[in-house]
């Protein structure tokens, strides 16, 4: 149960802010590597990472010394100016990504409306689309954030209800179904978007091989093929991007967020060819922070740091590590152990209950994770984590598992 402490965080966030989240009764103050504290002190293993977002792990001295050195010089400046910083940190990124341009925002639901839009102007400039009626291919079961236009191709029903009317020009296939795919594509499709492993739905991954057909699909039809690798991007999967799992599935646009903020900073952007961000002209598409110095500077850090510890090759050998052992977990509760990298699922059987009461009786044993989509625990942590901490979640995990 919560302390007086604790309760008396609890109650005024719930007395003043919108009840749009459930979150575990745990009041955090402080973070440091793949560790936080509560405000009683005590000491929880970080196995969300902020959903993606610190897979540097909290307070990286690299990452935080260059925000604070950027804060100290230029925030922001709108894009009304330029600034010192964001065409360095472009360059760095669309060399990383083997893209030719990139356009920076803030969130991963603004990067994903940019690309949207994007792909519908490219339609009618380029494609010959009749004006208004580009079609968008995405699939079931799908996250791409929750702006009004996002929900409007959501599967889930909480995520639309008393949200309406939504905007039109979006139908739904499978997930991994490839043939659906290409009984859906029209003359007026102008892309398919999809995440290359789908993380709120609970990390599912597609067959083997469906990004590649995908892609060649898209090809034949000339469609873009676009992928939201806002969590799965920047190592979570053990690559640098999901889709480098299979040979040819380099996407037409590539959507990042979360990570390139290293924990500290939103950041967000969206990658393609010269051809689809090209359809952008002056007044068309914008945003007051993005691309802002200290973005910049922040974002440019984090992909440093990604490369000089290696954090991508770690999080394919910890994340390996972590499966192996977690598939020698005896439990009556477990339906599935699945994942890539260190973005791996515990679901459990539905004759267990919901996966919530696991997740918290987790946190009573020092393991910070969540539930999604009912069933679903995921683990995530930090791609800075070592051996000796992934045995520490899986004992935990076995401990909560094995019980009655």
């Amino acid at each position: 149960m919560p302390s007086n402490t604790t309760n008396a965080y609890i109650q005024k966030d719930l007395q003043f802010s919108a009840k749009n989240y459930h979150p575990l009764p745990i009041v955090l103050s402080r973070g440091e590597g793949i560790w936080v504290y509560d405000v009683e002190g005590q000491k929880y293993l970080d196995c969300l990472s902020a959903y993606s977002a610190l897979s540097h792990g909290h307070v990286h001295p690299k990452i935080l010394q260059a925000l604070t050195t950027q804060a100290q010089r230029l925030t922001l400046t709108s894009r009304a100016f330029h600034n010192d910083q964001m065409g360095n940190f472009l360059e760095k990124l669309c060399k990383l990504c083997q893209m030719e341009m990139a356009l920076p925002m803030n969130t991963g639901a603004e990067a994903v409306e940019t690309a949207i839009k994007a792909a519908r102007k490219w339609g009618y400039q380029i494609k010959g689309v009749p004006p208004n009626q580009a079609h968008i291919l995405a699939c079931t079961n799908n996250f791409h954030g929750r702006t009004t236009t996002i929900i409007s191709f959501s599967s889930e029903p909480q995520y639309k209800e008393g949200f309406g009317p939504f905007t039109p020009g979006f139908e739904l296939i499978e997930f991994g179904n490839l043939q659906q795919l290409q009984n859906a594509i029209t003359p007026n499709t102008v892309a398919f978007l999809t995440e290359p492993i789908q993380g709120e739905g609970g990390i599912i991954l597609p067959p083997q091989g469906f990004l590649q057909q995908a892609k060649k699909l898209c090809r034949q039809h000339n469609v873009l093929f676009m992928l939201d690798e806002i969590q799965t991007g920047l190592g979570r999967t053990g690559k640098m991007f999901a889709f480098q799992h299979e040979e040819d599935a380099k996407p037409d646009v590539l959507i990042l967020g979360k990570a390139l903020g290293g924990g500290v900073y939103p950041v967000s952007a969206v990658l393609a060819s010269k051809e689809i961000l090209g359809v952008f002209q002056p007044g068309d598409h914008g945003s007051t922070f993005g691309g802002n110095p200290l973005a910049a500077a922040v974002a440019s850090a984090a992909l440093d740091v990604l490369l000089e510890e290696k954090l991508v090759e770690n999080s394919q050998k910890m994340g390996q590590y972590l499966l192996e052992q977690l598939q020698k977990i005896n439990s009556p509760h477990i339906q599935e152990i699945r994942g890539k990298g260190l973005f791996v699922a515990i679901e459990i059987k539905t004759t267990s209950g919901p996966a919530r009461p696991f997740c918290e009786k987790l946190k009573d044993l020092g393991i910070l994770c969540k539930e999604t989509h009912q069933q679903v625990i995921r683990l995530a942590p930090p791609l800075i984590i070592q051996k000796p901490e992934i045995k520490l979640i899986v004992e935990k995990i076995q401990t909560v598992l094995q019980e009655k």
